[in-house]
C-alpha cells in the first residue's frame, strides 16, 4: 500500500513542499488540505494588484491545477483539520472525514491579529489576509468613499496605495511615533510619510483607536482624544499571529510558532512544519519566526527533504518586498540591531534610494527603493559578512557592482 503524506494548509509553503516532495523522490500519495476554496495562491498581491483590480485570483495562483494533476498531488479544499491523533496516525476534518497519514507537514500559516475594541464586529470592518477578505473589502470600495486604515505597517501602507488608485479617501492611523517603526530606520518612515502625503493619504501617528462607531456598518472611528473620523470602511492591519492551535492540541512543542530544527522537523519524527507558523533556529543561534514568502518556500524544501530521509539543513536568508504607487521596495536581510544607517540617493525628494543598515561595519540589511542593482549587491554583502566602507556605500556615482 502506498505511503501517504498529508500537508495541512494550502499556503506558499504547502505548494512548494508538495512540489519538492516529488523532486526529493517521494513516490507515495500527497494530499493537501486547505481551509480556503482556492488552490494555493500568492498572498502579497492581495493588498496590491488584486485590491486595486489589476489582477484576479486566477492570475495569482502559484501553480495551475494541471500542474498538480501531473504531479499527482490531490487537494481537499474548503476543509479544516480539526484534530490529529498521533497514535493511530490519523486526522479528522471539518467534513467528518478520517484520513490516514504516514508523514505529516504543518503549513498552517498565520492569521491577522484582532483588534479588541467596540464596534470591531461591524460589517464594513475588514482584515486583509485572504482572497475572501479582498472580495469583502471591494464590496465597500467606491470612488469618494472614506477609508480608515488602522496600522501603519507594510500591509496598511500597501492597502492605502491601492485604495488611492481607486480614488478612495484614505487615512492611516498608527499608534507608534512613526509608520514602519518596528522594521525601518526613521529616514524610511519619513520617506513613506512624504510619498503618501503626495498621493493624498493622511497619516496620523501617536494615535490610538478607542472604538468604531456605526449601526450595521461603519460610520466613524473614535480616537483616544475623543475626536471622530468619518469612515465608510475600516481596514485593520496590526500584525499577524501564527496558527499553532492544531500543533499545540496534538502535543507538539510550540512557542510563538511550531518549534522546528534546522531540518524543519518538529518534536515528532514523522511531522515537519514550514512557513509563517514555524519558530526555527537562526544563524545567530537564537530562535525566530519569519513572515516571508521566500523563507516559507526555502524552509518547505528542507521539510520535503526530511520527509524523504534526505536531510538538508536550512538557514534563513530573508528578503521581502513592498509595492506602493510607482515604487518597488526590496528588503534584504533583517535590520534589527543595526548601529549605523548609510543613505545612498535622494530620499527627501526623490523616489529612488537605498538605506544600508550596518552593524560593526558590516551590512546586515538594506532597504532598496527602485534600486534592483543595489538589492542584489546587498544580498551578497550580507552573505559574505565582509566589512565595507560607508563612504562608498553612500556614493551614488559608484557602480553598485563595485561595492
Amino acid at each position: 500500500m502506498s505511503e501517504v503524506c498529508v500537508i495541512v494548509g494550502a499556503s506558499h509553503a504547502a505548494a512548494q513542499l508538495a512540489t519538492s516532495l516529488r523532486t526529493e523522490g517521494w513516490e507515495g500519495d500527497i494530499l493537501v488540505i486547505g481551509d480556503e476554496p482556492s488552490l494555493p495562491y500568492h498572498r502579497p498581491p492581495l493588498s496590491k494588484a488584486v485590491l486595486a483590480g489589476d489582477k484576479t485570483l486566477d492570475q495569482i495562483l502559484i501553480r495551475p491545477a494541471a500542474f498538480y494533476e501531473k504531479q499527482n498531488v490531490q487537494f481537499r479544499l474548503d476543509t479544516k483539520v480539526t484534530a490529529i491523533d498521533l497514535q493511530s496516525k490519523t486526522l479528522t476534518t471539518s467534513k467528518e472525514e478520517t484520513i490516514q497519514f504516514d508523514k505529516l507537514a504543518l503549513c498552517t500559516g498565520a492569521r491577522p491579529r484582532k483588534l479588541n475594541i467596540e464596534g470591531n464586529h461591524l460589517g464594513s470592518v475588514h482584515y486583509l489576509r485572504t482572497a475572501e477578505d479582498i472580495e469583502n473589502i471591494q464590496k465597500n470600495v467606491a470612488a469618494g468613499k472614506k477609508a480608515v486604515i488602522i496600522g501603519g505597517g507594510y500591509i496598511g501602507l500597501e492597502t492605502a496605495a491601492a485604495l488611492r488608485k481607486l480614488d478612495v479617501e484614505v487615512t492611516v492611523l498608527e499608534a507608534m511615533d512613526r509608520v514602519l517603526q518596528r522594521v525601518t530606520a526613521p529616514e524610511i518612515s519619513a520617506f513613506y510619510n512624504r510619498v503618501h502625503a503626495e498621493e493624498g493619504v493622511t497619516i496620523k501617528t501617536n494615535t490610538v483607536v478607542k472604538a468604531i462607531e456605526g449601526s450595521g456598518s461603519v460610520q466613524a472611528v473614535i480616537l483616544d482624544d475623543k475626536s471622530r473620523l468619518e469612515a465608510d470602511l475600516v481596514i485593520i492591519g496590526v500584525g499577524i499571529e501564527p496558527n499553532i492551535e492544531l500543533a499545540q492540541a496534538t502535543g507538539l512543542s510550540v512557542d510563538n510558532g511550531v518549534l522546528v530544527n534546522e531540518f524543519a522537523l518538529t518534536s515528532h519524527p514523522d511531522i515537519v512544519a514550514a512557513g509563517d507558523c514555524t519558530n526555527f533556529p537562526a544563524a545567530s543561534g537564537q530562535r525566530m519566526r519569519l513572515e516571508s514568502v521566500p523563507n516559507a518556500m526555502e524552509q518547505a524544501k528542507s521539510a520535503a527533504a526530511s520527509i524523504c530521509g534526505n536531510q538538508k539543513g536550512y538557514t534563513a536568508n530573508p528578503w521581502f518586498w513592498s509595492d506602493q504607487y510607482d515604487m518597488k521596495l526590496q528588503i534584504a536581510g533583517l535590520s534589527q540591531g543595526y548601529d549605523q544607517v548609510v543613505l545612498r540617493g535622494d530620499y527627501e525628494s526623490g523616489r529612488s534610494f537605498v538605506a544600508w543598515y550596518l552593524k560593526d561595519g558590516k551590512v546586515i540589511s538594506a532597504d532598496c527603493v527602485n534600486r534592483m542593482k543595489e538589492f542584489m549587491v546587498a544580498k551578497k554583502l550580507i552573505l559574505s559578512g565582509d566589512s565595507v566602507d560607508p563612504a562608498r556605500l553612500a556614493d551614488d556615482s559608484i557602480d553598485p557592482r563595485e561595492l
